[in-house]
């Protein structure tokens, strides 16, 4: 398994190895969507973490921290991001921070 397969959960790989189609199709979409985005690249991640936060999808955490600290992002502004959520959702946007900051520290 290469290092990007590691950041990735294994339902999306197994997403991507049993359903081809499905997964290409999805994964255009997202680069369409990603490209509609007039958002520079570090502020896309940031915003994207604070989603995957609210919606305590643990499973996307690592791919997407690579991604924003590849686009420049910070520790702290990664945490920030994450915590962002804190007034609307409460506290359940804290249980990704241990990912979250393993994924940081990792790289």
């Amino acid at each position: 398994m290469d290092d990007e397969n590691k950041l990735i959960s294994n339902a999306f790989l197994a997403f991507k190895e049993e359903a081809p189609s499905h997964s290409e199709a999805w994964s255009k979409l997202v680069q369409d969507l990603g490209t509609a985005c007039v958002l520079d690249a570090k502020t896309k991640n940031l915003a994207y973490l604070s989603v995957l936060a609210v919606l305590r999808r643990n499973n996307g955490i690592p791919f997407h921290v690579k991604m924003a600290k590849q686009a420049g992002a910070s520790r702290e502004e990664v945490i920030s991001a994450i915590l962002l959520g804190l007034p609307a959702a409460g506290h359940v946007v804290t249980e990704v921070l241990p990912d979250a900051l393993y994924a940081f520290d990792s790289e």
